[in-house]
């Protein structure tokens, strides 16, 4: 697991540098900085994070729930539902919901920690353990059914998760039928039944240096998936990086493979989620 302060030495490459009028254009809403960018200075991801509204629901299991939502400039748009790493629903992943929105999307960060956020390992260790797995799948299958039914949506549904989030992005479209299911270095370990109740296409980003989201666990999840006869839904990218490759307050980041990964996810929702 990674610690907020990093998981290792960045590689190296030159620094993301914003220039003064970049900034104070971005800070009073008149302007966009790439998703990376923005990631990148504490500053920019507050600035982001505030734009997203908080929102409640009462799951189907009885249990008052939060989340985060950014809303696009359309009308009948496509959501995504994304899912917080192990340290809770940060300014981060609410600035990823933010640039989602301006893509087109419903974006609703959900919260699987009623409100806690770590910032320390053994914080996030803490509040990761303490997940009751089925409260968790009630809370994810609750906020899918929101998008779906929501009338600014075209009843499409992406999930999207990063490491804890990440294994959750799986396990919430094995308990609801979604479109895209987007999966950053998450745990993957399924068996070829379970995969049976999968109904939307996949899309993997997984590391090649990652000790414990490894090519044995994806090669696994692979062999699974095809025996599950969904060869054809599932696509697995591997980047020359290590775990928390894709999250610029790790020092394991790596700018361009985040911004490939990127760019490949906004193609797949893209592919999966447009129309009604």
């Amino acid at each position: 697991m990674c610690e907020i302060t990093g998981c290792g030495s960045h590689r190296e490459m030159p620094p993301i540098k914003v220039s003064d009028r970049e900034r104070r254009l971005f800070l009073k809403g008149l302007a966009s900085l790439p998703l990376a960018t923005v990631l990148a200075y504490p500053e920019f991801s507050r600035a982001a994070a505030a734009s997203t509204e908080q929102i409640q629901l009462t799951t189907e299991g009885g249990k008052q729930v939060n989340a985060a939502v950014a809303m696009p400039n359309a009308d009948n748009a496509p959501s995504v539902l994304l899912i917080h790493e192990w340290w809770g629903l940060n300014d981060q992943i609410k600035s990823v919901a933010a640039d989602l929105a301006k893509q087109g999307y419903v974006a609703l960060a959900v919260d699987l920690y009623d409100g806690n956020v770590a910032t320390t390992p053994d914080g996030a260790r803490s509040l990761m353990q303490g997940v009751d797995a089925a409260a968790a799948t009630d809370t994810l299958v609750s906020w899918i059914n929101y998008l779906k039914n929501h009338s600014a949506t075209n009843g499409k549904v992406g999930t999207v998760g990063w490491c804890f989030g990440g294994g959750w992005s799986l396990n919430a479209s094995l308990s609801a039928a979604v479109d895209a299911t987007v999966i950053y270095y998450g745990n993957v370990k399924k068996q070829t039944a379970s995969l049976s109740a999968l109904k939307s296409p996949v899309l993997g980003h997984f590391a090649t240096e990652d000790g414990w989201i490894n090519r044995e666990m994806v090669d696994g999840f692979v062999d699974a998936m095809r025996g599950a006869g969904k060869s054809d839904d599932l696509t697995v990218h591997w980047y020359e990086a290590d775990h928390a490759f894709a999250n610029p307050t790790s020092a394991r980041y790596d700018a361009e493979d985040a911004a490939l990964s990127w760019q490949r996810t906004s193609a797949f929702f893209k592919d999966h989620l447009a129309g009604s």
